[in-house]
């Protein structure tokens, strides 16, 4: 008899909450008289794809930027004449789906310099090139690096094989390094072999 109440009550408690859930249910899907709100506003101008436009397939990819590079080469050749600069904008290209191509988007402009060293444990002296090389190049305005500042890699070279590289990101450089030389500059951004 026991059991038999209990499966009433528990009937009776499945049925009063599918009655409530299908009320609630049913009001939210209600018609209702108020006016619905108006649609946003946006205040900032949108940019208008022209029809033309197709769609584009990206690639990354990598431009040299010569005149950049020439201004550098200049600077660093001034600090020591073995030295050789170079800069390249990384970015995307753009490919139409009908294979031809679109324009380039730079995102960031690295710097890589090379110099030939006849000491590769020479690390006061390669951070004491870098302390020098890092402010000529952070002078010229960051409108002229396509896409904005990337790094300056550091290739210090004994040979073919032998050489060590560092690679200064240049808003971490502006950031927490300019003003330092020698041994503490080099330590800052050498990661070691």
């Amino acid at each position: 008899m026991k059991a038999i109440k209990n499966y009433r009550n528990w009937i009776i408690g499945i049925a009063l909450t599918a009655a409530a859930g299908a009320a609630t249910l049913q009001s939210g899907l209600a018609p209702t008289a108020a006016t619905p709100p108006p649609p946003p506003t946006v205040d900032s101008p949108t940019q208008t794809v022209p029809p033309t436009a197709q769609p584009c397939g990206y690639m990354w990819a990598y431009k040299d930027a010569p005149e950049l590079g020439e201004k550098i080469q200049a600077a660093v050749q001034g600090i020591d004449p073995k030295a050789t600069a170079r800069a390249q904008a990384f970015g995307e290209d753009c490919f139409y789906p009908d294979g031809s191509a679109g324009p380039f988007g730079a995102m960031e402009t690295d710097v890589y310099i090379r110099l030939t060293v006849e000491d590769l444990t020479a690390q006061e002296s390669f951070g004491n090139f870098m302390g020098q090389a890092l402010p000529l190049i952070v002078q010229i305005p960051e409108s002229e690096f396509p896409g904005g500042y990337g790094f300056v890699e550091f290739s210090f070279e004994k040979n073919d094989a032998e050489h060590i590289i560092v690679r200064v990101p240049i808003l971490d450089y502006l950031s927490k390094a300019q003003g330092k030389t020698g041994l503490e500059l080099f330590l800052t951004f050498y990661a070691g072999e």
